[in-house]
């Protein structure tokens, strides 16, 4: 009998993968990514203070896109880096979350990279 797989516990068995080499500094704080069916979140975390530098999602004001497709991620990732060069953050660590990298995810670091971030 074939089973079903279970996405969300591959997701977060990919997330664990992934948290075991990433981590954020003070000097290279951490771009944490968590996509719903609904909207896109970003933070900007220093995983040694445990504190959250910087945040944005899609239910901002600034962001006209309300849902979690590529031209909301596209906003996203443009207002994060504004947010982040605001606080003279320039480098970060990409954590993807478990998911992909491609579609949505691509196209938010993309549009970070282009707006100013390095990573």
């Amino acid at each position: 009998m074939v089973k079903k797989t279970d996405r969300k516990a591959e997701r977060t068995r990919r997330h664990i993968r992934v948290r075991r080499k990433v981590s954020g500094t003070a000097e290279c704080p951490r771009l944490c990514v968590y996509r719903s069916n609904t909207n896109l979140y970003v933070q900007i975390i220093d995983d040694v203070a445990a504190n959250t530098l910087v945040s944005a999602s899609t239910l901002d004001k600034e962001i006209k896109t309300k849902h979690a497709n590529k031209e909301a991620a596209n906003e996203l990732g443009a207002l994060i880096a504004k947010k982040a060069l605001a606080k003279n953050i320039k480098n970060v660590v990409y954590d993807r979350g478990g998911y992909i990298y491609h579609g949505v995810v691509k196209e938010l670091a993309d549009a970070a990279r282009k707006a100013g971030l390095e990573f």
